[in-house]
């Protein structure tokens, strides 16, 4: 490809006149079109360019050089569209309309039209003197157009008086809004700051209070800025965190531009925002013929930053003042000698209204390097002659993308520059492949990922030089297959660090207040809107999900609220519906009766008129059924619970319902075990159980009631699934808010300590010293001896009754004494004799406390242990 006019080199002395191609392009067209941003100046410029046969347009950043290379591409055919910048190159064989950064425009190739945009840029102080160049000698056959703001119309009258200025007026209003706090901001809102420090900063705060932002900054590369963008313009986050890059023609849905400071380093000092450049950010708010506003952002306690009512009325009414004075730098280069170079890049400007630029990177290093013997020597070889100079001020040229400064960059420079002056002249493909390699990385934070994005850069630009690296193809494609994986990996960087999906779903849903989401719950209870998931549902039970913030709990239980209605309303009709199997009565984890519906909790069980009658009460998970939805759950777990009670302890039920057929003691006895669950202790019911009659006794013995000697019970009641049910009943009757652990399935003995009287006899145990044993086992016993003892004749216990009770020698002993048996010492050995029993109404407790305190002494107060007892408490 042709060099552009500005980097070939020339010979001569710097004639003193702005100078202009000498073809016909002189008696072109030249139009200038002015006005503010929103005004269209962009897209008729595309128009234009569409229109002519071939045509040129330069842009101020790569970013809309790619936009808008894309819109054309789109009109007139890959086969037919160029786009050059220093790291892109894709030029057809038959390409016809070139797309471009201004620096890189290719100003000795002929073309009907010609723009240049941003123009007003050449007041710039670093690139400014490109643009000037380009405003002054690039020119189409038939039509150049240069773009830019209204400041530039004093200098285009002057320095190009044959050019036509049509003035547009912006599309929409621009108004300012004033300053807002960060939680304040409104939706489709960009903020704008001047370090990247803030920009992480602000984008950060925004993922915690607004479920996140886009990041578009200078230095990203355009497919990581293209994805950022994309999330953005698709609605996925509503905020844009950018810096002043976005004021170059980049065009987003934005409607209101919030500043996060007024004032930017630029490059030399820290200075306040002229009002121009005010204008050129504020001024991306809105779009077409939507009005937009603009403001300030309050970050913290205190406000960062505040215009002047001055500076408020000239962006709203679009007054700025005009520009005095264009950069400008030589484009006449001598390359005789490097002195003359020199000498030529630091001429004066041949008219008032150019200012010469300061030194630029390209002219620092140059002048660095000038002091090297070894480059000197080299540039001035009568081998290479103007040659090896040229090539020197071409290596200078070499962008700093990575922002090194001087020093790091003319090392870089001087490297470069040696391998171009030995050997074949070309960079060794051993050290582009090392450089490359060492790059290839996709590890790290998005700050490591983009400052290898930025070496990548230098890379690709040096690629694209056919006269400096060999297979400049193969070394493009590496280099922009490397660039690509590395903006992906950034981009996902960005987004992990600065976007929480769910919450920015959840806000984006709460201010639609609609319906349309998409809520998905998965077999495991997950709850997903929009694909993000918020939680569990089990049963009626919505729990956010753990790993959310404080904050964003609220959200995600405001969604559940609005989208779970009508899948709870459809679960309380399933429940309504449900068989018995799909219920069961579960102890809580921190107390209470709990009733579950396929494992996910319903309901408790709270105190009733009695205790087989509980009162069920609904989670507050289903408060938010309609009333007929509660109604029905109410009423069908009303009805399992009394199915349950009815069918487990049908005994108890029954005996409840029983009235003629029995006495009144008979009755009396059955109302006092059915509020006891079936466990009574025998010693308070002496004269109740005397007065039962022969037909008493056996209907109860038809009802399932044993009459025991120590126990009236039930021995149906004792199994496992009806001890489960009873001592639950027992807990919800008794307001228990914690209820012991029942003792395990076939266990006939237990630990009692730690148990009260009441839950052992409950769960169908006697307490006997330090060890319970089962109700029903001891009525076994008990019936057991007294069939085999022969009245008051002692007996010698048999060592298996310790063994089927799971009872020590000494806990059978403990047991015998208080069924009323005596030890008796007969013939050297311990037996045991029928005492007989205390006629009082002591307590078991009571007489178990006598017994411990004088394991001898026996029931029957006629004893000799009994006497001795008495005797000694006188």
């Amino acid at each position: 490809m042709p060099q552009p006019l500005a980097a070939r080199p020339a010979t001569g002395h710097l004639a003193g006149v702005i100078q202009r191609p000498a073809s016909p392009s002189s008696a072109a067209k030249v139009t200038a079109v002015l006005g503010p941003t929103n005004t269209g100046k962009t897209h008729l410029a595309v128009e234009r360019l569409c229109g002519h046969a071939s045509g040129i347009m330069g842009f101020p950043l790569r970013l809309l050089a790619r936009e808008v290379y894309d819109r054309v591409v789109a009109a007139k055919g890959a086969h037919q569209v160029a786009l050059i910048t220093g790291e892109e190159k894709i030029v057809p064989p038959q390409a016809r309309w070139f797309l471009c950064t201004v620096e890189s425009m290719p100003l000795d190739r002929e073309v009907a039209f010609v723009g240049i945009d941003e123009g007003q840029l050449g007041a710039d102080p670093e690139r400014g003197h490109v643009f000037t160049d380009r405003l002054l000698r690039a020119r189409g056959c038939a039509e150049t157009m240069i773009l830019g703001s209204e400041t530039l119309k004093p200098l285009i009258r002057k320095l190009l008086p044959e050019a036509e200025i049509i003035t547009r007026p912006r599309f929409s209003t621009l108004a300012y809004a004033g300053p807002k706090k960060l939680s304040r901001l409104p939706r489709r809102t960009a903020i704008v700051a001047f370090t990247a420090a803030e920009v992480y900063a602000i984008a950060e705060m925004l993922r915690r209070q607004k479920g996140g932002a886009a990041v578009v900054m200078g230095s990203l590369s355009p497919r990581t800025r293209n994805a950022q963008v994309a999330m953005y313009q698709s609605g996925e986050v509503d905020y844009l965190v950018a810096t002043d890059a976005i004021g170059m023609g980049l065009n987003m849905d934005i409607a209101h531009v919030a500043f996060a400071g007024l004032g930017k380093f630029d490059g030399k000092r820290q200075r306040r925002l002229t009002l121009a450049e005010m204008a050129q950010i504020a001024g991306r708010a809105g779009r077409h013929q939507r009005d937009g506003t603009f403001g300030t952002v309050q970050l913290g306690a205190q406000e960062q930053c505040s215009f002047s009512p001055e500076e408020i009325e000239g962006l709203e009414a679009h007054r700025f003042e005009p520009l005095t004075q264009l950069v400008w730098r030589n484009h006449a280069l001598d390359f005789s000698s490097l002195p003359r170079l020199v000498a030529t890049m630091d001429a004066r400007p041949p008219r008032p209204e150019l200012v010469r630029a300061d030194d630029a990177l390209d002219l620092a290093v140059l002048k660095r390097l000038a002091g090297e013997p070894w480059v000197m020597e080299r540039a001035g070889s009568r081998l290479l002659g103007e040659r090896g100079l040229f090539r020197l001020w071409q290596a200078c040229s070499l962008p700093d993308y990575r922002k090194t400064g001087v020093e790091a960059h003319t090392r870089l420079v001087a490297r470069v520059f040696r391998h171009l002056t030995e050997g074949n002249g070309r960079l060794p493909a051993a050290w582009i492949a090392a450089e490359i390699a060492h790059l290839d990385r996709v590890t790290g934070d998005f700050e490591a990922i983009a400052d290898r994005i930025a070496a990548v850069r230098t890379w690709t630009y040096i690629a694209h030089r056919p006269d400096w690296v060999d297979s400049t193809a193969t070394w493009a494609e590496r280099t922009r297959a490397l660039e690509d994986r590395l903006s992906d990996a950034l981009h996902a960087a960005l987004t992990q660090r600065f976007v929480d999906r769910r919450t920015a779903v959840l806000l984006k849903d709460l201010k639609a207040r609609g319906t349309d989401a998409l809520v998905a719950i998965e077999t495991d209870g997950a709850v997903a809107v929009d694909g993000e998931v918020i939680g569990r549902l089990d049963g009626f039970r919505f729990t956010a999900d753990a790993a959310a913030r404080a904050g964003e709990q609220r959200l995600l239980l405001a969604a559940a609220e609005r989208h779970l209605v009508r899948e709870l309303a459809h679960r309380a009709r399933q429940l309504a519906d449900s068989p018995a199997g799909d219920f069961a009565l579960v102890a809580g984890s921190k107390g209470g009766q709990h009733l579950h519906w396929r494992s996910a909790r319903v309901a408790t069980l709270r105190k009733g008129r009695d205790a087989l009658t509980p009162r069920v009460e609904l989670d507050r998970a289903l408060t938010s059924l309609g009333p007929d939805d509660r109604r029905r759950v109410q009423q069908r777990l009303e009805a399992f619970v009394a199915e349950a009670t009815g069918r487990v302890l049908a005994p108890l039920c029954t005996l409840a319902q029983l009235h003629g057929e029995l006495s009144p003691p008979a009755r009396g006895l059955g109302v006092q075990l059915v509020a006891a669950l079936g466990v009574l202790d025998c010693a308070p019911l002496a004269e109740q159980l005397a007065g039962l009659t022969r037909a008493d006794r056996q209907a109860l013995a038809r009802l399932g009631v044993r009459l025991g000697p120590q126990h009236v019970f039930v021995p149906a009641l004792l199994r496992p699934e009806p001890t489960r049910w009873r001592l639950a009943l027992w807990a919800v009757a008794q307001d228990l808010a914690e209820l012991p652990a029942a003792p395990a399935p076939g266990r006939v003995s237990i630990a009692s300590d730690g148990f009260s009287p009441e839950f052992l006899a409950v769960a169908g145990f006697w307490r006997v010293g330090p060890q319970a044993v089962r109700i029903d086992m001891v009525d076994r016993l008990a019936r057991h001896i007294h069939d085999r003892r022969n009245g008051r004749t002692p007996f010698m216990p048999d060592p298996a009754w310790a063994t089927s009770l799971g009872l020590s020698h000494d806990g059978l002993a403990r047991l015998l004494r208080a069924l009323g048996y005596r030890p008796r010492l007969v013939d050297g050995a311990t037996q045991f004799a029928w005492a007989g029993r205390d006629q009082g109404a002591r307590p078991a407790a009571t007489r178990q406390s006598t017994e411990a305190a004088s394991p001898d002494a026996g029931r029957n107060g006629a004893s000799p242990f009994a006497i001795l007892a008495a005797m000694k408490g006188r």
